[in-house]
Protein backbone atom coordinates (compact mmCIF):
# COMPACT_ATOMS: atom_id res chain seq x y z
CA UNK A 1 0.00 0.00 0.00
CA UNK A 2 2.63 2.32 0.88
CA UNK A 3 4.25 1.61 -2.35
CA UNK A 4 1.41 2.54 -4.19
CA UNK A 5 1.05 6.50 -2.17
CA UNK A 6 4.67 6.67 -2.96
CA UNK A 7 4.25 6.47 -6.92
CA UNK A 8 0.97 8.80 -6.86
CA UNK A 9 3.15 10.53 -4.54
CA UNK A 10 5.69 11.21 -7.00
CA UNK A 11 3.67 12.36 -9.86
CA UNK A 12 1.03 14.21 -7.67
CA UNK A 13 4.02 16.39 -6.40
CA UNK A 14 5.66 16.93 -9.65
CA UNK A 15 2.43 17.84 -10.94
CA UNK A 16 1.21 19.98 -8.71
CA UNK A 17 4.82 21.98 -8.59
CA UNK A 18 4.39 22.10 -12.38
CA UNK A 19 1.19 23.76 -12.01
CA UNK A 20 1.83 26.13 -9.79
CA UNK A 21 4.92 27.44 -11.68
CA UNK A 22 1.88 28.19 -14.31
CA UNK A 23 3.09 25.27 -16.74
CA UNK A 24 0.56 23.69 -19.22
CA UNK A 25 -0.03 19.88 -19.83
CA UNK A 26 -0.24 20.63 -23.61
CA UNK A 27 2.98 19.98 -24.65
CA UNK A 28 4.29 17.40 -22.30
CA UNK A 29 0.92 14.92 -23.13
CA UNK A 30 1.21 15.69 -26.50
CA UNK A 31 5.08 14.21 -26.88
CA UNK A 32 5.20 11.64 -23.88
CA UNK A 33 3.60 9.10 -26.31
CA UNK A 34 6.25 8.97 -29.06
CA UNK A 35 8.98 9.98 -25.92
CA UNK A 36 8.04 6.79 -23.54
CA UNK A 37 8.11 4.65 -26.54
CA UNK A 38 11.64 5.44 -27.08
CA UNK A 39 13.12 5.56 -24.16
CA UNK A 40 11.03 2.67 -22.43
CA UNK A 41 11.00 0.51 -25.60
CA UNK A 42 14.67 1.13 -25.92
CA UNK A 43 15.36 0.14 -22.44
CA UNK A 44 13.77 -2.79 -22.05
CA UNK A 45 15.96 -4.33 -24.92
CA UNK A 46 18.60 -3.27 -22.99
CA UNK A 47 17.21 -5.45 -20.54
CA UNK A 48 16.90 -8.50 -22.95
CA UNK A 49 20.81 -7.51 -24.57
CA UNK A 50 22.13 -7.72 -21.47
CA UNK A 51 20.04 -10.68 -19.87
CA UNK A 52 19.29 -14.41 -19.77
CA UNK A 53 15.43 -15.10 -20.28
CA UNK A 54 15.48 -16.71 -16.81
CA UNK A 55 16.88 -13.79 -15.42
CA UNK A 56 13.93 -11.48 -17.51
CA UNK A 57 11.49 -14.38 -16.19
CA UNK A 58 12.84 -14.39 -12.74
CA UNK A 59 12.00 -10.42 -12.91
CA UNK A 60 8.69 -10.63 -13.93
CA UNK A 61 7.85 -13.14 -10.66
CA UNK A 62 9.28 -10.36 -8.43
CA UNK A 63 7.18 -7.62 -9.32
CA UNK A 64 4.13 -8.84 -6.98
CA UNK A 65 6.87 -8.73 -4.09
CA UNK A 66 7.50 -4.82 -4.46
CA UNK A 67 3.55 -4.27 -3.00
CA UNK A 68 3.33 -7.61 -1.23
CA UNK A 69 6.53 -7.25 0.31
CA UNK A 70 8.99 -10.36 2.05
CA UNK A 71 6.93 -13.97 1.99
CA UNK A 72 8.28 -14.33 5.80
CA UNK A 73 6.54 -12.87 8.57
CA UNK A 74 6.91 -13.12 12.40
CA UNK A 75 4.30 -16.54 12.40
CA UNK A 76 6.92 -17.82 9.80
CA UNK A 77 10.10 -17.21 12.07
CA UNK A 78 8.85 -19.32 14.86
CA UNK A 79 7.35 -22.03 12.38
CA UNK A 80 10.99 -22.14 11.20
CA UNK A 81 12.32 -22.53 14.46
CA UNK A 82 10.30 -24.92 15.87
CA UNK A 83 10.70 -26.89 12.42
CA UNK A 84 13.94 -26.99 13.42
CA UNK A 85 13.77 -27.66 16.96
CA UNK A 86 11.87 -30.93 16.04
CA UNK A 87 14.57 -32.33 13.87
CA UNK A 88 17.61 -31.51 16.18
CA UNK A 89 15.34 -33.02 18.81
CA UNK A 90 15.43 -36.60 16.50
CA UNK A 91 18.78 -36.34 16.13
CA UNK A 92 19.66 -36.08 19.91
CA UNK A 93 17.36 -38.80 20.99
CA UNK A 94 17.19 -40.93 18.18
CA UNK A 95 19.95 -40.51 16.40
CA UNK A 96 20.98 -38.98 12.69
CA UNK A 97 19.69 -42.07 11.03
CA UNK A 98 16.27 -41.28 12.53
CA UNK A 99 16.32 -38.10 10.29
CA UNK A 100 16.00 -40.30 7.01
CA UNK A 101 12.02 -40.89 7.59
CA UNK A 102 11.98 -37.51 7.76
CA UNK A 103 14.14 -35.39 5.15
CA UNK A 104 13.71 -38.33 2.39
CA UNK A 105 9.84 -37.50 1.92
CA UNK A 106 9.32 -34.24 3.44
CA UNK A 107 5.69 -34.18 2.06
CA UNK A 108 4.65 -37.44 4.20
CA UNK A 109 7.10 -36.86 7.44
CA UNK A 110 4.88 -35.50 10.99
CA UNK A 111 7.34 -32.68 11.27
CA UNK A 112 7.36 -30.93 7.90
CA UNK A 113 3.87 -31.69 6.97
CA UNK A 114 3.25 -29.17 10.89
CA UNK A 115 4.34 -26.45 8.76
CA UNK A 116 2.62 -26.13 4.97
CA UNK A 117 3.92 -22.35 4.43
CA UNK A 118 7.22 -23.68 4.78
CA UNK A 119 7.06 -26.41 2.83
CA UNK A 120 5.67 -24.44 0.15
CA UNK A 121 9.40 -22.61 -0.26
CA UNK A 122 11.16 -25.73 -2.42
CA UNK A 123 14.45 -24.09 -1.54
CA UNK A 124 14.16 -23.32 2.08
CA UNK A 125 12.82 -26.71 2.72
CA UNK A 126 15.78 -28.24 -0.03
CA UNK A 127 18.53 -26.65 1.75
CA UNK A 128 17.33 -27.60 5.00
CA UNK A 129 17.38 -31.46 3.88
CA UNK A 130 20.37 -31.60 2.16
CA UNK A 131 22.03 -30.09 5.39
CA UNK A 132 20.60 -32.72 7.36
CA UNK A 133 21.63 -35.39 5.11
CA UNK A 134 24.78 -34.54 5.32
CA UNK A 135 24.60 -35.06 8.87
CA UNK A 136 22.97 -38.92 8.67
CA UNK A 137 26.01 -39.37 6.47
CA UNK A 138 28.43 -38.36 9.42
CA UNK A 139 29.61 -34.96 7.71
CA UNK A 140 29.77 -33.19 11.40
CA UNK A 141 31.96 -31.20 10.79
CA UNK A 142 31.01 -27.50 11.99
CA UNK A 143 33.17 -25.47 10.28
CA UNK A 144 32.77 -27.51 6.88
CA UNK A 145 29.36 -27.80 7.16
CA UNK A 146 29.52 -23.90 8.04
CA UNK A 147 31.50 -23.24 4.71
CA UNK A 148 29.05 -25.40 2.59
CA UNK A 149 26.00 -24.02 3.45
CA UNK A 150 27.24 -20.71 3.06
CA UNK A 151 28.55 -21.33 -0.32
CA UNK A 152 24.91 -22.37 -1.40
CA UNK A 153 23.63 -19.47 0.22
CA UNK A 154 26.01 -17.28 -1.42
CA UNK A 155 24.98 -18.69 -4.85
CA UNK A 156 21.15 -18.42 -4.16
CA UNK A 157 21.52 -14.56 -2.76
CA UNK A 158 23.45 -13.98 -6.01
CA UNK A 159 21.00 -15.82 -7.93
CA UNK A 160 18.05 -14.35 -6.66
CA UNK A 161 19.40 -10.28 -6.92
CA UNK A 162 20.18 -10.91 -10.41
CA UNK A 163 16.35 -10.07 -11.14
CA UNK A 164 16.96 -6.43 -8.93
CA UNK A 165 20.30 -6.33 -11.17
CA UNK A 166 18.70 -6.33 -14.26
CA UNK A 167 16.00 -4.07 -13.28
CA UNK A 168 18.35 -1.39 -11.98
CA UNK A 169 20.23 -1.53 -14.85
CA UNK A 170 17.67 0.05 -16.88
CA UNK A 171 17.16 2.62 -14.51
CA UNK A 172 21.09 3.41 -15.35
CA UNK A 173 20.28 3.92 -18.73
CA UNK A 174 17.17 5.56 -18.64
CA UNK A 175 18.64 9.14 -18.13
CA UNK A 176 21.11 8.38 -21.13
CA UNK A 177 17.59 7.18 -23.07
CA UNK A 178 15.63 10.17 -22.30
CA UNK A 179 18.79 12.65 -23.94
CA UNK A 180 18.61 10.02 -26.98
CA UNK A 181 14.95 10.75 -27.01
CA UNK A 182 15.87 14.76 -26.65
CA UNK A 183 18.32 15.02 -29.62
CA UNK A 184 15.94 13.13 -32.13
CA UNK A 185 13.37 15.84 -30.91
CA UNK A 186 16.22 18.40 -31.75
CA UNK A 187 16.94 17.15 -34.87
CA UNK A 188 13.09 17.25 -36.13
CA UNK A 189 12.98 21.01 -34.61
CA UNK A 190 16.28 21.63 -36.78
CA UNK A 191 15.21 20.38 -39.70
CA UNK A 192 12.22 22.91 -39.47
CA UNK A 193 14.57 25.90 -38.46
CA UNK A 194 12.47 27.51 -41.38
CA UNK A 195 9.41 27.58 -39.12
CA UNK A 196 7.36 30.36 -36.99
CA UNK A 197 9.32 30.75 -33.53
CA UNK A 198 5.81 29.56 -31.92
CA UNK A 199 6.12 26.18 -34.12
CA UNK A 200 9.75 25.65 -33.13
CA UNK A 201 9.53 26.30 -29.42
CA UNK A 202 6.75 23.70 -29.12
CA UNK A 203 8.98 21.03 -31.15
CA UNK A 204 12.15 22.00 -28.79
CA UNK A 205 9.50 21.38 -25.95
CA UNK A 206 8.69 17.75 -26.99
CA UNK A 207 11.96 17.22 -27.60
CA UNK A 208 13.03 18.04 -24.02
CA UNK A 209 10.08 16.03 -22.53
CA UNK A 210 12.24 13.22 -23.14
CA UNK A 211 15.03 14.12 -20.87
CA UNK A 212 12.26 14.70 -18.42
CA UNK A 213 10.66 11.65 -18.88
CA UNK A 214 13.99 9.85 -18.47
CA UNK A 215 15.29 11.38 -15.57
CA UNK A 216 11.59 10.62 -13.94
CA UNK A 217 11.25 7.20 -14.69
CA UNK A 218 14.49 6.47 -13.71
CA UNK A 219 15.17 8.45 -10.42
CA UNK A 220 11.34 8.34 -9.40
CA UNK A 221 9.84 5.13 -10.22
CA UNK A 222 12.31 1.93 -12.02
CA UNK A 223 14.96 2.92 -9.30
CA UNK A 224 12.75 2.77 -6.52
CA UNK A 225 11.37 -0.62 -7.70
CA UNK A 226 14.39 -2.30 -7.93
CA UNK A 227 15.71 -1.29 -5.00
CA UNK A 228 12.43 -2.30 -3.61
CA UNK A 229 12.98 -5.80 -4.74
CA UNK A 230 16.78 -6.25 -3.43
CA UNK A 231 15.24 -5.22 -0.22
CA UNK A 232 12.99 -7.75 -0.02
CA UNK A 233 14.86 -10.28 -1.44
CA UNK A 234 17.93 -9.62 1.41
CA UNK A 235 15.29 -10.08 4.18
CA UNK A 236 13.75 -13.13 2.69
CA UNK A 237 17.40 -14.65 2.79
CA UNK A 238 17.50 -14.08 6.84
CA UNK A 239 15.08 -17.20 7.08
CA UNK A 240 18.15 -18.97 5.51
CA UNK A 241 20.80 -17.47 7.26
CA UNK A 242 19.11 -18.02 10.68
CA UNK A 243 18.67 -22.12 9.44
CA UNK A 244 22.08 -21.93 8.87
CA UNK A 245 22.57 -20.55 12.79
CA UNK A 246 20.55 -23.11 14.40
CA UNK A 247 21.91 -25.72 12.50
CA UNK A 248 25.74 -24.28 13.60
CA UNK A 249 24.81 -24.53 17.00
CA UNK A 250 23.52 -28.02 16.65
CA UNK A 251 26.85 -29.32 15.14
CA UNK A 252 28.84 -27.14 17.99
CA UNK A 253 27.03 -29.33 20.67
CA UNK A 254 24.02 -27.08 21.74
CA UNK A 255 21.00 -28.76 22.96
CA UNK A 256 17.90 -28.10 20.65
CA UNK A 257 16.52 -24.98 23.31
CA UNK A 258 19.64 -23.42 22.89
CA UNK A 259 20.33 -24.09 19.19
CA UNK A 260 17.14 -21.88 18.20
CA UNK A 261 17.66 -19.59 20.69
CA UNK A 262 21.01 -18.77 18.79
CA UNK A 263 18.58 -19.11 15.70
CA UNK A 264 16.07 -16.89 17.38
CA UNK A 265 18.25 -13.64 17.74
CA UNK A 266 19.53 -14.02 14.02
CA UNK A 267 15.36 -12.92 13.27
CA UNK A 268 14.93 -9.04 11.80
CA UNK A 269 14.27 -7.02 15.14
CA UNK A 270 10.69 -6.52 13.75
CA UNK A 271 9.64 -10.14 13.21
CA UNK A 272 11.86 -11.40 16.39
CA UNK A 273 9.83 -13.62 18.78
CA UNK A 274 10.99 -13.23 22.76
CA UNK A 275 12.59 -16.02 24.74
CA UNK A 276 9.15 -16.61 26.24
CA UNK A 277 7.53 -16.24 23.57
CA UNK A 278 9.29 -18.99 21.69
CA UNK A 279 10.09 -20.87 24.68
CA UNK A 280 5.71 -21.16 24.94
CA UNK A 281 5.31 -22.30 21.42
CA UNK A 282 8.66 -24.63 21.27
CA UNK A 283 7.59 -26.36 24.48
CA UNK A 284 4.13 -26.35 23.34
CA UNK A 285 4.52 -28.25 19.54
CA UNK A 286 7.00 -30.80 21.69
CA UNK A 287 3.90 -32.11 23.73
CA UNK A 288 1.90 -32.27 20.60
CA UNK A 289 4.47 -34.52 18.44
CA UNK A 290 5.37 -36.66 21.52
CA UNK A 291 1.49 -37.02 21.70
CA UNK A 292 0.99 -38.07 18.35
CA UNK A 293 4.39 -40.44 18.45
CA UNK A 294 2.88 -42.41 21.52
Amino acid sequence: MFQIIGLIGVFGAIAAGYMLEGGKFGAILHAVGPELLIILGSGLMTMLLSNEFATIKKLLGKFAKVISGPAWQKGDYVDALCLLFLLIRVARQEGNMALEKHIENPDTSVVFSRYPKLCKDHHLVAFITDVFRSITMNFTDPHMVGDMMETELDKHHREELSAAKALSSVADALPALGIVAAVLGVIKAMGAISESPEVLGEMIGSALVGTFLGVLLAYGVVGPIAGRIKGVIEEEGLMMGMVRQVIMAHLEGLGPQLAVEVGRRSVPTRFQPSFSELDEVVGETSKNVRTKAE
